[in-house]
């Protein structure tokens, strides 16, 4: 899989489940099925193109390391980079579409940023796992002429 296809795949999944997770954590949290569902896409949508903006500049970054493989700690610094520009942007949005203050929305952002936290770390870890790489397939396995 190329690597522009790799990202838009990795981009798209990881957004679908997060609308699913984010509009059922909100319903569940009080808040009506359409804001709910408002604040989902809508965050989805910022996210969907954060997320390929961090990824592109953090895979640029990556390429130029002597070590190519994503250790846990690599993993962290890409999850907790991609949630903290996403809490700088989604904050005052979901202030204006939940009205409710800043500080309420930074508080329920809070929320979810731990919960994104873990889910970036897994949904990366997983994707990486069953999507490999075009540097991590085996060099065989690239030459083969089937």
């Amino acid at each position: 899989m190329s690597p522009i296809l790799r990202r838009i795949v990795y981009v798209f999944s990881y957004e679908l489940f997060a609308i699913l997770l984010t509009s059922t954590a909100l319903i569940l949290m009080g808040f009506g099925g359409g804001n709910s569902g408002i604040v989902a896409i809508t965050s989805s949508a910022v996210a969907l193109i954060w997320n390929y903006a961090w990824t592109s500049a953090f895979e640029a970054w990556e390429k130029r390391q002597e070590e190519q493989s994503r250790s846990v700690s690599r993993r962290v610094v890409h999850a907790v980079g991609f949630e903290a520009g996403l809490v700088l942007i989604l904050v005052p949005i979901l202030a204006w579409i939940l009205s409710v203050t800043l500080l309420d929305a930074l508080i329920l952002e809070a929320g979810l940023l731990v919960f994104f936290l873990f889910y970036t770390f897994a949904f990366s870890w997983l994707f990486d796992r069953f999507v490999p790489t075009a540097r991590s397939t085996p060099a065989k396995a690239q030459n083969s002429t089937r």
